[in-house]
């Protein structure tokens, strides 16, 4: 079983940069560190609501270039424009509404008031699942995501002044993914989000 919170806002909420920009409301977006399982359950969700996906990533533009998501990654550290960018696309993306975002930055970049979802998975099962994935050893594997994590979290604080770490004024949170299929988690989120809209 997950164990599924709704969430309450305690203290100083986490600043949502895409508030500020008038959006629909038939907005779901889903984050979650990396092989948290958010563009799974995000392909699911919208699958089950006959919406869109939105899930741009840095590794498709890493591909472009021909150049590993590390290498990427390292280029967005010293030029700040590439994650405005980035996210200035996903928001044009978005404004038909109707679509669910996966992206690390979803939550808190897609415009309006979205429907915020945080999913909480062990380090020990994400690297598990990048291991499988990609071919490499889990200890590779948990190596690349703390350091994607801990680079990811820098930049963001750097760039936004939001920690990723933190999830006050998040609609829901999924923890213990790690003991549930993705079925059930887009289940549970569909569930959650129509109940808000009652």
């Amino acid at each position: 079983m997950t164990g599924t919170k709704k969430m309450k806002a305690t203290g100083s909420l986490s600043p949502f940069p895409g508030s500020k920009i008038a959006g629909p409301s038939d907005i779901i977006a889903i984050s979650g560190l990396a092989g948290s399982g958010k563009n799974t359950i995000g392909a699911e969700v919208a699958k089950r609501l006959g919406w869109r996906i939105v899930e741009p990533t840095f590794k498709t533009l890493a591909e472009r270039e021909g150049i590993t998501l590390m290498e990427f990654q390292e280029k967005a550290k010293k030029d700040a424009e590439i994650d405005k960018k980035f996210d200035s696309a996903l928001q044009d993306e978005c404004k038909g509404g109707r679509c669910v975002v996966s992206t690390w930055l979803g939550p808190w970049m897609a415009p309006g008031k979205p429907f915020r979802v945080w999913l909480e998975v062990s380090e020990e099962t994400r690297a598990g699942r990048l291991a499988r994935r990609d071919g490499i050893s889990v200890p590779d594997a948990l190596a690349h995501i703390r350091m994607r994590d801990s680079d990811n979290r820098a930049r963001y604080k750097k760039v936004y002044g939001i920690d990723i770490f933190g999830h006050a004024g998040f609609d829901l949170l999924l923890k213990g993914g790690e003991n549930a299929t993705p079925d059930a988690l887009a289940d549970e989120i569909v569930n959650a989000y129509q109940k808000r809209k009652k």
